[in-house]
C-alpha cells in the first residue's frame, strides 16, 4: 500500500534525522521502506532486535550496511573487533570519520529501535545523529520516542517526526488496502472498517483476513483501535477461529521463534513439511515477512507474532518450554550458538546456556562485544546461578579484571571457588570449554588476582600450567602471568625464558594481546639489565603487535606503550615518548588491584618516564595510583621497594605546573564523555557519580590542561592524543 503524502512529505524536508515513533502495526517500516525507494541507492537498512544491545555489535552493522553503499575504511571494521575497545573514546570518532569521508551523501534507516536499551548504543546513535555530514540522514523507526536528543534536534530544526496521527490511513488509503487484500468487502463495510479501526493499518489488514476467511461471526463488530487487548480478542475470536486447527497450532507454536525456518519448525513442532507451510503462510498475506531473497528465513509481523505468543501462553503454557528447547537444540547442533542461548535461556536451560556461554564469552569478547558478554554473563548473576557453574563464574571474573573492577572480579572468583554443590549439573557444563581440567583456570585465576603475593602467583601459574591443555588458548596467558611473578620477584633470568616462552606459544596460536604484554614484559627485563638495544626491539614489537591488532584501548596495551616511552626517552625521542604516555594514560582507568602486578608495573614505568620529562604532576599522579593498588595488594615482590624509590627521586625532582599528566584515573574517565553531547547531568548518569561530581572533575581538567570550555578541553586532549582516533 503506497502511502504518498508521507513520502512526498518526507522528501520535501530533508533534514538529517528521520523520527517515526507509534505502537505497532502503524506501517512504519512500509513507509521507510517507499521513502528510501525513492531517496536513491544510497541506503543502508538495518533492522535492529535485542541481540543488537552491544554497541559493536549495532555499529557493525551499520558499518556494514554502508560498506554495501560505499566502501569505507576497512580499519573501521578492524577497530569495532578490537577486544575492550573504547566506544566512546575510540569507535564513535573512527565511525564519524568514516561517514563523513564518504564521497556522497549516505542514509542510514534503523528498523524496530525500540529493541535498543544499552545506554551506550543509544549514546553512540546520538552522536552518529548530531555530526552527520552535510546531506546525509539518519532515519528512525521507533514504537516508543527514542532515548535520543531529539528535543535538541527539533529546536535547531533538524528533525522530521511522523506520529500516528500521520500514519493513520485516511479514508482513501483505507479502502485501497482492504481492496489490496481480495476480501470482498462491499463498500459499505469497507467505510464501516475504516471507521472503527481509525485507519490503523494492521487492524484493517487483519480485519479483512478474518473476513476473507469466513468471518466475522453475525453481530461481531471491529471494536479495536490500536489497543493490544481488543486486537487479541480480535484474533482469537475473527480469525484464528476461521482457520484450519492445524495451520492455527503451526502459528501459535512457531510464534516462540524471532526468526523461522522450516527446517527449525520441522524441529520445534517435531514435524515435516514446514518450508511448504511457510511459503503458503507467505502467499497469503499473513503478515509474515521474508529475511532473505532465497526464502529461506522468515519473521512473523511484530505484533502478529506477539499476540499468536499470547494466544500460545493463554492456550498450551505447558508447550513453552519444551518448544524453546528443541529449538535450542536445532540452534547449537546448526551453528547458530547465540540463538541457541536465546532459546535456552528462554526455556530456563541453564546447564545449556552455562555450556555454550563458557565456549563463546572469550571469542566474544576478543571480538569487541563486551556488551554482548556482560550480558550472556548477567543472566546467570540474575538467576543467583553463578556459583554453579565454575567455568562462567571464572569468565565473569576475568571480564571483571580487564575492565578495572576489583570488587566484581572478587565477587565472580569467590563464586568459582567455592561452587554451590549442584549434582544435577550436567558434567558438560561444569568442565571448561578447552578440555582443561577446572582446577587449572582456577588456578590461572588466583595467579592473575594475586591475592597472597608473587611466591603464590608463581605457584599458581604453575599449577595452571600442569592442568592446561597443550591446545588451550589459555596457555600463553598462563606463561605471561608466570613470567611476571618470576620478574617481580627479582628473578631475571626465570623471568625472560618464560616470557620468551610466552611470546613463541602467543604468535603460535595468534594470542595478539598476551604476545604483545609479554613482549612489553621482556623490554622491562632488558631495561633492568641496561640492554637499551634488546629493549627497543621489544618494546617496537609490543607496540606494532598493538597497533596491527587494534588493540589501544585493551588493558595490557598501556604497558607496551609505557615502555616504550621509556625507551624513546634513551634514544632522547621525547616528542615519540610523550606520545605514548598519552597513549598509556588514557588507560589509566583500567589499572587497579583486580590485576595489581600489571597496574603497578606500568605506573612505575609511567612515573619514570615523567620524571625523566621532569613532569612532577605526572609522577605524582601515578604515584597515588599505585599506593592505591598497593593498599589493597601489598605483596607484591619487589614492586613496592621500586614505588618507593620513585617516590624518594619525585623528591628531588624539580615541581612543575600541573599539566595533562596529572589528571586523575576519574578524570581520564570523564574524558571521552565530555566530548559528547551527554549533559553534566546525563554523564553523571553514565559514572554514577552527581552532576555537582563531573561539574567539580569538569573544572579541574579544565585548569590542569589550561582551558577554559568544555570544547577547548576536547580540543586539546586530542592534539595530546588522550582520546583515540
Amino acid at each position: 500500500m503506497l502511502r504518498r503524502a508521507l513520502v512526498e512529505r518526507l522528501l520535501g524536508a530533508p533534514a538529517p534525522v528521520v523520527c517515526v515513533v507509534a505502537p505497532p502495526g502503524y506501517g512504519k517500516t512500509t513507509l521507510l521502506a517507499q521513502w528510501s525507494a525513492r531517496v536513491g541507492p544510497r541506503v543502508g537498512w538495518v533492522s535492529v532486535d535485542r541481540r543488537d544491545n552491544d554497541p559493536v555489535v549495532l555499529l557493525t552493522y551499520i558499518a556494514a550496511a554502508l560498506d554495501r553503499v560505499e566502501r569505507i575504511d576497512p580499519g573501521l571494521f578492524q577497530v569495532l573487533a578490537s577486544p575492550g575497545v573504547s566506544v566512546a573514546g575510540s569507535v564513535v570518532p573512527r565511525f564519524a570519520a568514516a561517514v563523513a569521508g564518504m564521497t556522497r551523501p549516505v542514509t542510514v534507516v534503523l528498523d524496530h529501535l525500540e529493541s535498543l536499551e544499552n545506554r551506550a548504543c543509544l549514546d553512540a546513535l546520538a552522536e552518529l545523529a548530531l555530526g552527520l555530514p552535510a546531506g546525509s540522514q539518519l532515519a528512525l523507526a521507533s514504537r516508543r520516542a527514542p532515548a535520543l536528543p531529539v528535543a535538541l534536534l527539533r529546536a535547531q530544526g533538524q528533525v522530521v517526526e511522523v506520529g500516528v496521527a500521520e500514519l493513520a490511513m485516511d479514508q482513501e488509503e483505507s479502502r485501497a488496502l482492504l481492496a489490496a487484500t481480495g476480501s470482498g468487502l462491499s463498500d459499505a463495510d469497507m467505510t464501516e472498517l475504516a471507521a472503527r479501526t481509525e485507519g490503523w493499518p494492521v487492524g484493517l489488514h487483519l480485519a479483512a483476513l478474518a473476513r476473507k476467511a469466513g468471518g466475522p461471526r453475525p453481530g461481531a463488530g471491529f471494536a479495536f483501535t490500536g489497543d493490544d487487548r481488543f486486537m487479541a480478542d480480535y484474533l482469537r475470536s475473527e480469525l484464528l477461529a476461521q482457520l484450519p486447527a492445524e495451520l492455527v497450532r503451526f502459528l501459535t507454536r512457531t510464534a516462540v521463534l524471532e526468526r523461522l525456518s522450516g527446517p527449525l519448525c520441522d524441529a520445534v513442532l517435531d514435524t515435516n513439511g514446514s518450508s511448504q507451510v511457510l511459503e503458503s503462510l507467505e502467499g497469503s498475506n499473513l503478515l509474515l515477512v521474508p529475511l532473505d531473497r532465497q526464502r529461506a528465513w522468515y519473521r512473523y509481523h511484530q505484533l502478529f507474532g506477539e499476540l499468536l505468543l499470547a494466544e500460545l501462553e493463554r492456550c498450551e503454557p505447558e508447550l513453552l518450554s519444551e518448544l524453546r528447547a528443541r529449538a535450542a537444540v536445532w540452534c547449537e547442533a546448526n551453528g547458530l550458538p547465540e540463538m541457541a542461548i536465546d532459546h535456552a535461556q528462554a526455556a530456563g536451560d541453564a546447564d545449556r546456556v552455562a555450556r555454550l556461554v563458557a565456549a563463546l564469552t572469550q571469542p566474544a569478547y576478543a571480538a569487541g562485544r563486551v556488551s554482548t558478554a556482560r550480558r550472556w554473563l548477567r543472566w546467570f548473576e540474575d538467576r543467583g546461578l553463578v556459583g554453579r557453574y565454575p567455568p562462567v563464574a571464572v569468565l565473569g571474573a576475568w571480564l571483571q579484571a580487564l575492565e578495572g573492577r576489583p570488587a566484581g572480579a572478587e565477587r565472580w572468583a569467590d563464586a568459582a571457588e567455592h561452587p554451590v554443590a549442584a549434582s544435577e549439573v550436567a558434567p558438560a557444563a561444569r568442565t571448561p570449554p578447552d578440555g582443561s581440567a577446572m582446577a587449572s583456570h582456577l588456578a590461572m585465576l588466583r595467579g592473575l588476582l594475586c591475592r597472597d603475593g608473587v611466591g603464590r602467583m608463581w605457584a599458581d601459574t604453575q599449577a595452571a600450567l600442569a592442568g592446561l591443555s597443550p591446545a588451550s588458548p589459555w596457555r600463553a596467558t598462563a606463561l605471561l602471568l608466570a613470567g611476571v611473578a618470576a620478574l617481580a620477584d627479582g628473578q631475571l633470568d626465570r623471568a625472560d625464558a618464560v616470557l620468551a616462552d610466552a611470546v613463541e606459544v602467543g604468535m603460535d596460536i595468534g594470542a595478539l594481546p598476551a604476545t604483545a604484554t609479554a613482549l612489553a614484559e621482556r623490554c622491562l627485563v632488558a631495561i633492568q639489565r641496561d640492554d637499551w638495544a634488546a629493549a627497543h626491539a621489544q618494546a617496537e614489537q609490543a607496540v606494532g603487535i598493538v597497533a596491527t591488532g587494534q588493540l589501544e584501548d585493551y588493558i595490557m596495551s598501556a604497558l607496551a606503550h609505557a615502555v616504550a616511552a621509556r625507551v624513546a626517552l634513551q634514544r632522547g625521542a621525547a616528542p615519540a615518548a610523550r606520545e605514548h604516555l598519552a597513549r598509556a594514560a588514557r588507560l589509566r582507568p583500567l589499572l587497579s588491584s583486580a590485576i595489581p602486578t600489571l597496574a603497578v608495573q606500568t605506573l612505575l614505568e609511567l612515573g619514570r618516564a615523567y620524571l625523566a620529562l621532569n613532569d612532577a604532576a605526572g609522577v605524582r599522579a601515578v604515584l597515588w595510583q599505585a599506593r592505591d593498588v598497593l593498599r589493597a595488594r601489598p605483596d607484591l615482590g619487589n614492586l613496592p621497594a621500586q614505588v618507593e624509590e620513585l617516590r624518594s627521586s619525585l623528591d628531588l625532582a624539580r615541581h612543575a605546573s600541573p599539566g595533562a599528566s596529572g589528571l586523575t584515573t576519574a578524570e581520564l574517565r570523564l574524558l571521552p564523555l565530555l566530548a559528547t553531547h551527554l549533559t553534566f547531568r546525563k554523564i553523571g548518569e553514565r559514572l554514577y557519580i552527581s552532576q555537582n561530581t563531573v561539574k567539580t572533575q569538569a573544572i579541574s581538567v579544565y585548569r590542569k590542561l589550561g582551558v577554559s570550555s568544555r570544547g577547548q578541553a576536547v580540543q586539546r586532549v586530542q592534539a595530546i592524543g588522550l582520546l583515540g582516533a
